[in-house]
């Protein structure tokens, strides 16, 4: 049961506000499994759950983005 808790406390959630997005790509370039970018090289989301254990890399990737088209924060 406490790794079940540990596991809902730890979740994280990405947010992509496409129409900010300008295709610079670094978001993909430090975390390829959570941002992938379309054709137009604008970036999408499979899923917006961060997998477990790339929460540190979801936040820089979204942190690099210089358009701030991306946000991680705590899934409710």
């Amino acid at each position: 049961m406490a790794d079940q808790d540990n596991a809902t406390k730890s979740a994280m959630r990405v947010i992509a506000d496409r129409s900010r997005c300008c295709g610079y790509g670094l978001c993909a370039q430090v975390c390829p499994q959570v941002y992938k970018l379309d054709a137009d090289g604008l970036v999408y989301l499979e899923s917006d759950t961060v997998p477990p254990g790339l929460e540190e890399e979801a936040a820089e990737g979204a942190a690099a983005c210089p358009s701030e088209a991306l946000r991680v924060e705590a899934a409710e």
